[in-house]
C-alpha cells in the first residue's frame, strides 16, 4: 500500500493528470451547454428565424378579402424582421433559453394572431380554413445572416356566387353604405425607424391595435350595408377610423422617443383610410 501511495509513482502521476483533464472536459462541456441557450453570437452572427410560410397554404381567397389577407401576409414579414433585428440587437444579453422566451415566443404568439386573423378574413366570404396555427411556430437557424424580408406573392382570388353591389368610389361620395369592398390603410410598421429594445413591447401592442381597428372598421362596413346617407362611410366608419389611428400612431412615436429620436410625420400621412 506504500508504494501506491507515494508521490513519485508513476501510474499515480497518471491518473492524477488523466483526472484534470476530465474534469477540464467536463467543465467545458458544461460551458458550451449554457452558451448554446443565450443569444452569444459567437460564430459572428446570431443565426436567422426561419418560420413557415403561409400564403402558399391557403386555399383561394375571396376577391372581397383579397386587401386584408394581403396586408395580414405583409405583416407576418413585418414581424420575422423584426425579430431578426432584436436577434441582432440582443447579443451577448440573456440567461437559458433566452433566444426562446425574449424572440421566438412572442413571435409565435403575433403570429397566431395575425394567421387568425387571415382565417377570419376569408370565413367571412367563403368556407374559413382551419389548422393553420401550424404555421405558426418558428426556430432558430445558426451559422446565417438575418434574413431580409420577402415581399409575399400575390394570393389567389376567386369571385364569390353571392350576389354583391359594385363598390362605390373611395369615400363613398354622395350615397349610403351600398355594401361591398374593403378598407384599406397605410401600413405603418415598415415606416418605422429601428425601435429601441425598451419601446419594442409597446410599438408592438399598438401596431397589432392598428390591426383591430381596422377589423372592426369593417365589421362595421359589412353590417351597416343599406343604412345611412350621403358620406355615410365617412362620417359613420373611416372618420372615427381615422381618429383613433391618430392617437395609436402617436402613441407608437411617443413610446420611440422615450428612447430615441421620436419619428415626426407618421399620423399625418399614414392615419388616412380609404374605401376600396
Amino acid at each position: 500500500m506504500s508504494t501506491i501511495d507515494t508521490p513519485t509513482n508513476p501510474w499515480r502521476k497518471r491518473l492524477l493528470i488523466g483526472g484534470g483533464a476530465a474534469a477540464v472536459l467536463s467543465i467545458g462541456l458544461g460551458l458550451g451547454v449554457a452558451g448554446a441557450q443565450t443569444n452569444t453570437g459567437a460564430s459572428g452572427s446570431p443565426g436567422n428565424i426561419v418560420c413557415p410560410t403561409v400564403s402558399d397554404r391557403l386555399p383561394a381567397v375571396p376577391v372581397e378579402a383579397r386587401a386584408e389577407v394581403e396586408r395580414n401576409l405583409q405583416l407576418l414579414n413585418t414581424q420575422v424582421a423584426e425579430a431578426n433585428q432584436r436577434l441582432v440587437t440582443s447579443q451577448g444579453q440573456g440567461g437559458p433559453n433566452f433566444v426562446n422566451n425574449a424572440i421566438l415566443g412572442p413571435l409565435k404568439d403575433k403570429r397566431v394572431s395575425t394567421i387568425d386573423r387571415i382565417a377570419i378574413a376569408i370565413g367571412r366570404h367563403a368556407a374559413k380554413p382551419t389548422g393553420l396555427d401550424s404555421l405558426a411556430g418558428c426556430r432558430l437557424v445558426k451559422g446565417q445572416p438575418p434574413a431580409t424580408a420577402v415581399v409575399p406573392a400575390p394570393v389567389v382570388t376567386k369571385t364569390t356566387t353571392a350576389t354583391r353591389t359594385t363598390a362605390p368610389p373611395a369615400g363613398n361620395p354622395g350615397g349610403g353604405n351600398q355594401g361591398g369592398g374593403t378598407i384599406a390603410c397605410p401600413s405603418v410598421a415598415d415606416k418605422l425607424p429601428a425601435i429601441p429594445a425598451q419601446a419594442q413591447e409597446e410599438v408592438d401592442r399598438n401596431l397589432t391595435l392598428l390591426q383591430t381597428q381596422i377589423a372592426e372598421a369593417e365589421q362595421r362596413l359589412a353590417t351597416s350595408q343599406g343604412q345611412g346617407g350621403p358620406n355615410f362611410v365617412n362620417n359613420a366608419i373611416l372618420g372615427p377610423l381615422k381618429d383613433k389611428r391618430v392617437a395609436t400612431i402617436n402613441r407608437i412615436a411617443t413610446a420611440i422617443g422615450r428612447h430615441a429620436a421620436r419619428p415626426e410625420g407618421l399620423a399625418e400621412s399614414l392615419s388616412t383610410c380609404a374605401l376600396a
